[in-house]
Order: C-alpha cells, then sequence, then structure tokens
C-alpha cells in the first residue's frame, strides 16, 4: 500500500508554527518514502471557517515550498458523504438520534463534576429512544461501552484507553452540520491515510475515530503525536510569545530555508547535526527520532539559522527575499547598486532581511535621510581636510574596486598622520547618513563612484 500522510488545518486563523511544522514532518515522511502527502480543509466550522485564513494557510505552504500531491480537499464540499455514512449507520444501529435538551445535558455535567466525575454523555437516548422523532437532535455514534482501544503510537509507544470512558460522540449537529472527528474519519478512510501524524494534544481523540473507524471496517493507519511547542515560560506557544504565524515570520524578514530547518529539529534529531538542507532531511527524517517532550521554541536560535542562511545561500536567490521587504516597507530601491551586491555587502550584520532593508536604504536614490545627531558629532569643521584629501584621492581612481578604494583611505591617515578612528567615522556619516554600516571601503564599492563623489561633495559644501 502506498503511504499517504495529510495536513488537515482548520481555516479559522493564521497558519501558525506548530501546523507548520506538522505539515513539515507529514511532507518529509510522504517523500522519504515516496508517497503522498495531502492537504486538506477542514472547514466544518462554518461560522469561524473563513476565506482569508484558507489562503493564509495556502499562501504560508507555499512560501514554506510544502506543495501538496492531492488536494486541496475541503470538507464543505463532501457533505453528502457525510450524509450517506450517519445514515448508513442509523440503519445499522451504529449510530442514534439523540434528543437531550441543553438544560438535561448542562444539569447532567454539573451533577458529575460534583460527585468528582468525568463529565461525559450518559447515554439516555441510547436507551430510552423517543416518541417524537421529529423533534430537534443530534445524531450520536454509538461506541462501545466495554474494551479498550490499544493505539501503537509511533513516538508514543502504546497508549491504552477504556472504552467506558468514552462517551458517546455527537457526529451531526442539530442543523445536520457534521462535527470533526466525524468527518476526519470519513476522510481519512476515503482517501487512504495511511500515517496521521499530528500534535499530541490530538491524542485523546484517536480513540474515538479509532472506534469509528473500526465501524467503517477500514484498516487503521498508523498514528504518531508529535511533541507540543512551547513559548520559553513552559506554556503553549500562542501570540503573547510573539510572532506564532508563518507569515508573520516571513513578513519580519525570515527565510523560508532556515524556518524549516528550525521547525524540523523543533522535536526531531538527528545525531548532532543543525544544519539540514531540504534534501537532506528528506534522506534523514524518521518518525523514530522524534521526541516524546514538548519542545521550547528559541527565537535567538531561529535568528542564528537565518543569518547562517542569509550568509549562505546564493545572494540572489536572498535579494529576491529583500526586495519582498522593501515592497513592504513602500520603498522602490531604485537608482542603486544591483541588490545581490546589497546582500553580499551586508550579509554579515544582519540576522534578517527586514533589518537589512531598514539598513539599506542609504544605498538608493540620491538624496539620503541624516542622523543629526551623528552629523553633529561626526561632520565638524576640523574634518574638512580629511574628507577633501578623500574626496581627491577618489576622484582620482581609475579602477572602482575594495582594494583601491581601501587604500585611498588609509593614504588619507598617513598624509595627514592620523588614525582611522579620526576621520573614518566622519566618512561613513558622510555617504551613510549614520555610523553604522559594513566596512568602508566595502561599503563605498557597492554604492558607487557617482554617489560616493557626489555625497563628499555635498558634505563638504555645507561644512
Amino acid at each position: 500500500m502506498q503511504i499517504k500522510t495529510r495536513f488537515a488545518p482548520s481555516p479559522t486563523g493564521y497558519l501558525h508554527v506548530g501546523g507548520a511544522r506538522t505539515a513539515l514532518y507529514c511532507w518529509l515522511f510522504a517523500k522519504k518514502n515516496h508517497g503522498k502527502y495531502v492537504l486538506r480543509i477542514e472547514d466544518t466550522d462554518l461560522e469561524r471557517s473563513t476565506k482569508e485564513a484558507v489562503q493564509a494557510i495556502f499562501d504560508g505552504l507555499s512560501w514554506l515550498g510544502l506543495d501538496a500531491d492531492e488536494g486541496p480537499y475541503y470538507q464543505t464540499e463532501r457533505f453528502d458523504r457525510y450524509k450517506a455514512i450517519i445514515e448508513q449507520w442509523l440503519n445499522e444501529g451504529k449510530a442514534y438520534r439523540c434528543y437531550c435538551s441543553k438544560e438535561r445535558l448542562e444539569t447532567l455535567r454539573e451533577q458529575q463534576l460534583e460527585n468528582k466525575q468525568k463529565p461525559r454523555y450518559d447515554g439516555f437516548c441510547r436507551h430510552n429512544p423517543p416518541k417524537n422523532i421529529d423533534a430537534p437532535h443530534v445524531i450520536r455514534f454509538k461506541n462501545p461501552e466495554d474494551g479498550e482501544v490499544v493505539i501503537n503510537d509511533l513516538v508514543l509507544g502504546e497508549v491504552i484507553f477504556q472504552n467506558k470512558e468514552l462517551d458517546d460522540l455527537i457526529i451531526a449537529r442539530t442543523d445536520s452540520t457534521p462535527t470533526y472527528n466525524f468527518t476526519v474519519v470519513v476522510d481519512d478512510y476515503d482517501m487512504q491515510i495511511t500515517h496521521v501524524i499530528r500534535g499530541n494534544d490530538h491524542l485523546n481523540n484517536t480513540p474515538r475515530q479509532i472506534n469509528m473507524l473500526k465501524a467503517l471496517g477500514y484498516q487503521l493507519p498508523q498514528y504518531a503525536h508529535v511533541p507540543m511547542i512551547l513559548g520559553d515560560d513552559g506554556k503553549r506557544l500562542s501570540k503573547r510569545h510573539g510572532a506564532v504565524s508563518v507569515l508573520q515570520f516571513r513578513d519580519d524578514g525570515f527565510l523560508p530555508e532556515a524556518l524549516l530547518n528550525y521547525l524540523v529539529r523543533l522535536g526531531w534529531s538527528h545525531g548532532d547535526q543543525e544544519i539540514f538542507s531540504i534534501e537532506e532531511m528528506i534522506k534523514y527524517f524518521d518518525l523514530t527520532g522524534l521526541n516524546k517532550a514538548p519542545c521550547a521554541f528559541d527565537m535567538n536560535k531561529l535568528l542564528w539559522l537565518n543569518q547562517h542562511y542569509i550568509k549562505t545561500l546564493p545572494a540572489d536567490e536572498v535579494a529576491t527575499a529583500l526586495m519582498r521587504q522593501f515592497d513592504r516597507m513602500d520603498f522602490n530601491p531604485l537608482n542603486g547598486p544591483d541588490l545581490a551586491d546589497v546582500v553580499i555587502v551586508m550579509r554579515e550584520r544582519c540576522k534578517t532581511l527586514k533589518e537589512m532593508a531598514e539598513q539599506s536604504h542609504f544605498f538608493f536614490g540620491d538624496t539620503i535621510e541624516y542622523n543629526q545627531e551623528a552629523v553633529a558629532q561626526h561632520l565638524t569643521a576640523d574634518k574638512k581636510a580629511s574628507l577633501s584629501l578623500l574626496l581627491e584621492k577618489l576622484q582620482g581612481l581609475d579602477n572602482w574596486t575594495q582594494d583601491n578604494i581601501k587604500q585611498a583611505i588609509a593614504d588619507v591617515g598617513t598624509d595627514l598622520n592620523l588614525k582611522l578612528g579620526k576621520y573614518g567615522p566622519a566618512i561613513r556619516v558622510a555617504v551613510t547618513g549614520s555610523t553604522q554600516s559594513p566596512g568602508l571601503d566595502a561599503t563605498l564599492e557597492v554604492l558607487g563612484r557617482d554617489k560616493t563623489l557626489q555625497r563628499l561633495t555635498n558634505v563638504l559644501n555645507d561644512l
């Protein structure tokens, strides 16, 4: 049988990093085993599901490069199929109509809590068929009342649930719309999913789903419940910990290669290796390498990985992502150097592309914004001689190269008997607008002859 995994998000919000990691694990396991990875949109929650959320999921997965082999499937397009199974189960005695009012269920729950019992439906309508079958009702699955469900989880090992602890789950609401646990079962059955890889917050759903799969006569998939992702405070990762949306990481200047590399290691390991290409992830990934314990999200580690990829990926690839940052800032990098050259000169000092874009504005346009504190401190009258001499030497260069520029800057110090620290900051402020930039020689080479000479001239005219 061909291995098939599925990523099945609910479109009620953004694609968060926990979901992205699950998608990555499903994608990698399918690729490793020459199987198929299915994308399924679980949109039966009609009130909360939105087209915008669906698009955000697509955009996030596309940015990460996790393209599906099948799908996307939409549960809202399969209501007829769910209805047919429910009718089949009603006829076979595997499901029943429940007419219990909200008041009765609330009273039952209160009594169970008072008696320190686990809140669960007591099966009243299972054993007491109603007289008026046309009254408002839900449909419940008739869960086995004895025996146990044994899950041979590929991460957690053997997990056992007693059927007497599981109540009769609602599989269709009063308005006839199917519920999550039921639709998941029918979909996994129809789509021939062989491996269900998901967060271990779904573990309690698994025995209920297994019993329904058995009612369908389906060969059970294998389950792998992966550890939760926690914040640095040990609590479940959420917005309060910072960016958790995949698209927010994109907008904050992270590269998809960095986020994928970070996520694959957030709960899985292959020896001591930290850096993985996509090809290596596919080659080495296996479910036996997954951890049981929760893992904490470490932003500093992600930043380290991001800078690693900024420095090691081809500059033109990084430049394409950098352009997105300029677009977000509504800044058009015209009249300036090639973005790949900017990446090369800036990547040793920037951990994110957002940071790189913010620090690179001075390369573009005919005018730049000067930091007034830097101007007041460094562009003073006593710097006029060194700036004038530098302008003269730079104008005399036949070849505008980093080595020649470096020599010209050094010659200014030699001729005036000054250390670089005495005049270097003034050069930096004059041509970049601030005291922060890469090395002067590299900066001026990328900035170009015309801009460099013009900016030095403008500053000298104001001194």
